[in-house]
This record gives structure tokens, C-alpha cells and sequence, in this order.
């Protein structure tokens, strides 16, 4: 039964788990982004007004909902690439699990509700990043994305938490 105590368990994990969760997300994606040769990379932590930036972070009022992350150019642009910097982010979320897992069975870590809520929302965002469908804000998923990429249905090449961003100068003279 969902009790007082579990409540606050849950209030921390949703506000410092979870973001954290994301964050590993996002970074799987700007990794791939490197890798390939991504220019002008920047995280965005949350949604709503810009609270403060730093590096290549900016940080929304809702730091907890989601994130995104932007980038201007690829070097190394091709279907494998841009299915690499689409997967990530689920990608990562699943060697996080995978690494919790380990170390909790090499009795490194020990296992708790934390490390438990971590994995629950690392798969939840792995979940969500890689089911084929578009979301409210008519922006594909990462899955999705994929499957359009591979169709050459794809046009735009951003998802939900991922946007390329055009290249300015040609728009703007």
C-alpha cells in the first residue's frame, strides 16, 4: 500500500532521480553527437523560463519535465549516424540499468528504493524514447525517428528531446 513515507520517496525520486535519469538520456544523445562530428552542442535541463546556464547546460524552471538537446552541424552525416544519435539516448539509459544491476549483484552497490527508482525511470524513459509514435507536439519519438529515417520519410531530423537546428547563415544573410 502506498503509504506517507512512500510519498516523500517518491517526491525526491520524481525531483532529483528522475532529472538525473534525463540527464543520462540527453547525454547519450550528445555523445553520438561528438562522436560524429556535432558542432554547437547545448543540454537543456526542464522546461519553461530560463533559470541560469553554464558550459553547455541551460537550466529551465521545470528542471524535473524532461529536457532536450540541440546541435548545428554533423561532420560524419549518413543513415548510420543519425540512427546512432536517435538511439543514444536509450541507449545509454540502458547501460545505466545494466550498470546499477551489476554492481548491485557484485554487492558494490546495495540494493535500496533508490537505486531501484532509478532503474524504474530509466526504463520508463527508455521505454518512451524508443515506442514508434508521435507525441502531443506532433515531434516523433527517437523510435519513431529511426523508422522514418529509414523510410526516407524524414525530413526535419529532430525528435522530442533532440533538435538539429538549421543552419543560420543561409537563412539569415
Amino acid at each position: 500500500m502506498f503509504g506517507f513515507n512512500d510519498f516523500w520517496k517518491f517526491f525526491l525520486a520524481f525531483f532529483l532521480i528522475y532529472p538525473v535519469v534525463t540527464i543520462i538520456h540527453l547525454s547519450g544523445h550528445l555523445f553520438f553527437v561528438a562522436i560524429f562530428g556535432g558542432t554547437e552542442k547545448k543540454v537543456v535541463i526542464g522546461h519553461g523560463k530560463k533559470l541560469f546556464s553554464f558550459w553547455k547546460f541551460e537550466i529551465r524552471q521545470y528542471y524535473f519535465w524532461a529536457g532536450g538537446c540541440e546541435f548545428k552541424k554533423i561532420k560524419f552525416n549518413s543513415r548510420v549516424s543519425d540512427t546512432f544519435i536517435f538511439l543514444g539516448g536509450a541507449i545509454f539509459n540502458a547501460v545505466s540499468i545494466g550498470v546499477v544491476n551489476i554492481l548491485i549483484y557484485i554487492r558494490v552497490l546495495e540494493p535500496s528504493v533508490w537505486w531501484y527508482q532509478f532503474v524504474y525511470f530509466s526504463f520508463i524513459a527508455l521505454f518512451w524514447s524508443i515506442f514508434p509514435m508521435y507525441y502531443p507536439s506532433g515531434t516523433p519519438s527517437d523510435g519513431k525517428a529511426v523508422l522514418l529515417l529509414w523510410k526516407d520519410e524524414f525530413k526535419d531530423k529532430s525528435s522530442d528531446d533532440l533538435f538539429w537546428r538549421k543552419d543560420e547563415e543561409k537563412n539569415n544573410p
